[in-house]
């Protein structure tokens, strides 16, 4: 699992990947999404716009970072 630093309360989904360097571009955000691979928390998630808090953890296929 890899901690990713945050200097905010809260991150968007979308703005998280690209930090966590999970995607290219932005862009890239909206396929993973649609292809069910992206998990907050164990749960399945499908919105780009979805906040993040300290601790969260996504899952991006196999890879896992955490909002830290």
């Amino acid at each position: 699992m890899h901690d990713v630093a945050v200097s905010t309360d809260s991150i968007r989904l979308g703005q998280f990947l690209k930090l966590a360097g999970a995607v290219d571009a932005g862009s890239d955000v909206r396929s993973l999404l649609g292809e069910g691979l992206v998990r907050v928390n164990g749960e399945p998630e499908s919105r780009r716009g979805r906040q993040l808090v300290h601790g969260d953890i996504v899952t991006v296929d196999e890879a896992e970072f955490r909002v830290a």
